[in-house]
């Protein structure tokens, strides 16, 4: 669906806001990235002036697909309910071998443990225009569109840019604190950072992306047919449309060719019938896998495809980009409200560049296993996905998706001794539905912690409380995990859950006795008895976050006290 184009610098839906001539933070590019961005930073009070070359948003369905965690980070900034009537709440990809035969669906856990579906096919131009109206609940963000930024100039206490808009408006000059560099693969903020891309290319594999309209398919989930003799990609969306994605022998043209509509029909001829009407979309393209050498210059910061860029084949080119907004603009708030010192933005590239390059390796090598035009190659990989399916962890690493990298941190604003740290830290907390409040009310377990940090305890006394309340942790949102079978009295100052469906039993039963501290992008950071929180907090310390009261001296905390988040 395309928009009404409006004009320059203008964003329908909302009143034009007063020109911003110092904003916290400008976001170059307003594809699902940067919008995310501007969200996440809106909802948390940050002036945000966001500018887009184009002059409205995206019309190419470039992105196919949200994944659980992206959703959670979108209802984290209250975009859910917008988000839902355009996404196709997806059941996972189904792998089919040579011939055409199939292998495995793979539906991922099958528990919803971020609260969301597991993968969900969307059209990015109807993402882009829901983002784009929602910005109007925001009245700290502007945003500008048919904004080119031309210049930028690294300064000790900000960053000074150059703008140039259309319609002969003049060119201006403003200072920022922060730049995010949200704009894509041929990223001008980049380019301006002089920060090269890592990695590879592959000019000779190139792939017909067709986007259709009035399309039969009604499935639920994609499907990768990695037959030899054709490998293909389908995708079902909502309303008819559908994408598919054939790789190109050499004498059917190359990237960036046009292809012609003879080519179309006769690569869609088994599939389905098409008229020229019905091509939303036809382009050729090659795949790229890149990583930029540095991920933040002074008070700059790139995301998206203008961070890294992979082979489609995981499915996780836009869902990196929304891991890298959710990862840093929390941190930004944080730091913006002097609740934590620059040196927690170095974290950013600590934390994200290892799951960007281990996503951009599992991407190609999908590529060239799902995707591979050897014959006996394809044979031995059906041979060895269907002896695999025959044993129970085979069985559970291909159908769960568990091939996919672990999101677990293990270096950055996480508390992990060596050796001892309990599993769930560095990992994203599971979203189980809690049971909440004396009225029983029902709710994903991320609408009771709230945008902060929080604080969760199990199985702990009013005096555990007051030592952890004394130890200088981050100013956070309290929560008391009832994981015994009974009512919830409500009569403590702190927000009480209790199980629902045994999601939250499974998530943190082991976990009597201990607190569970999470981050605002629902990391856990540490999981610590309360004779540890004042070591926690010293730990933190080293990013400078602001602790809710002075820390105590050492000698308050248990001599046996760890942090190792284990059962004693």
């Amino acid at each position: 669906m395309t928009e009404p184009t409006p004009a320059a610098g203008h964003d329908p839906g909302r009143s034009p806001a007063p020109a911003t001539t110092h904003p916290t933070v400008l976001i170059v590019g307003a594809g699902p990235v940067g919008l995310t961005a501007a969200h996440l930073l809106g909802s948390r009070g940050v002036r945000v002036l966001l500018v887009e070359r184009n002059t409205t948003t995206s019309d190419d369905a470039k992105a196919i697909s949200l994944d659980d965690e992206s959703l959670r980070t979108l209802q984290s900034a209250d975009l859910a309910t917008a988000v839902y009537p355009i996404i196709v709440p997806g059941t996972g990809t189904k792998y089919y071998g040579v011939g055409g035969r199939p292998l495995v669906h793979a539906r991922g856990t099958g528990d919803r443990r971020f609260g969301h579906p597991f993968k969900n096919p969307f059209a990015q131009p109807d993402l882009e225009r829901v983002l784009r109206a929602e910005l109007v609940r925001h009245p700290n963000i502007e945003a500008r569109f048919g904004t080119t930024l031309t210049g930028l100039t690294q300064l000790p206490h900000g960053v000074r840019v150059t703008l140039e808009g259309g319609d002969g408006r003049p060119t201006e000059e403003l200072a920022a604190d922060y730049v995010l560099g949200c704009d894509g693969g041929r990223s001008t903020v980049r380019r301006l950072l002089s920060v090269p891309m890592r990695g590879r290319s592959f000019p000779d594999d190139v792939w017909l992306v067709l986007d259709t309209l009035g399309d039969p398919h009604r499935e639920r989930y994609g499907m990768h047919i990695g037959d030899p003799a054709r490998p293909t990609v389908i995708v079902p969306g909502r309303d008819g449309r559908c994408r598919y994605e054939f790789l190109l022998r050499p004498e059917e043209g190359g990237a960036g060719g046009e292809p012609s509509f003879e080519l179309v029909r006769n690569l869609l001829r088994q599939h389905r019938l098409i008229t020229p009407d019905q091509v939303e979309r036809a382009v050729a393209y090659s795949f790229h896998a890149l990583l930029a050498e540095r991920l933040r210059v002074g008070r700059c910061f790139l995301l998206g495809d203008a961070a890294h860029m992979m082979p489609p084949f995981a499915g996780q080119g836009l869902n990196s980009g929304v891991r890298d907004a959710a990862n840093l603009c929390w941190k930004l708030a944080e730091v913006v409200a002097g609740r934590a010192d620059d040196a927690l933005l170095d974290t950013y590239d600590v934390e994200r560049r290892p799951h960007a390059q281990a996503v951009i390796d599992l991407s190609v090598r999908l590529g060239r296993t799902v995707m591979t035009t050897s014959r006996p190659r394809a044979h031995l990989r059906d041979l060895l996905v269907r002896a695999a399916l025959l044993t129970r962890p085979g069985s559970r690493y291909l159908t769960e998706m568990r091939y996919r990298p672990d999101t677990r941190i293990r270096a950055g604003a996480v508390i992990r001794p060596e050796g001892r740290a309990h599993p769930l830290v560095g990992a994203p907390l599971p979203q189980p539905r809690v049971l909440h409040g004396p009225g029983y009310h029902l709710t994903p377990l991320d609408d009771v912690l709230g945008t902060g940090w929080s604080l969760l305890g199990v199985g702990l006394t009013e005096a555990d409380w007051t030592m952890a309340g004394r130890a200088g942790l981050p100013d956070a949102t309290e929560v008391e995990v009832v994981i015994a079978d009974r009512a919830l009295d409500g009569t403590g100052h702190r927000a009480e859950i209790t199980d629902a469906d045994s999601g939250l039993r499974t998530l943190l039963g082991d976990l009597a006795g201990h607190f569970v501290l999470v981050r605002p992008d629902r990391l856990v950071a540490a999981v610590f008895r309360p004779g540890g929180a004042a070591q926690v907090a010293e730990e933190l310390r080293r990013f400078a976050v602001a602790p809710t009261a002075a820390p105590p001296a050492h000698a308050d905390a248990a001599p046996d006290s760890g942090i190792e988040g284990v059962t004693p």
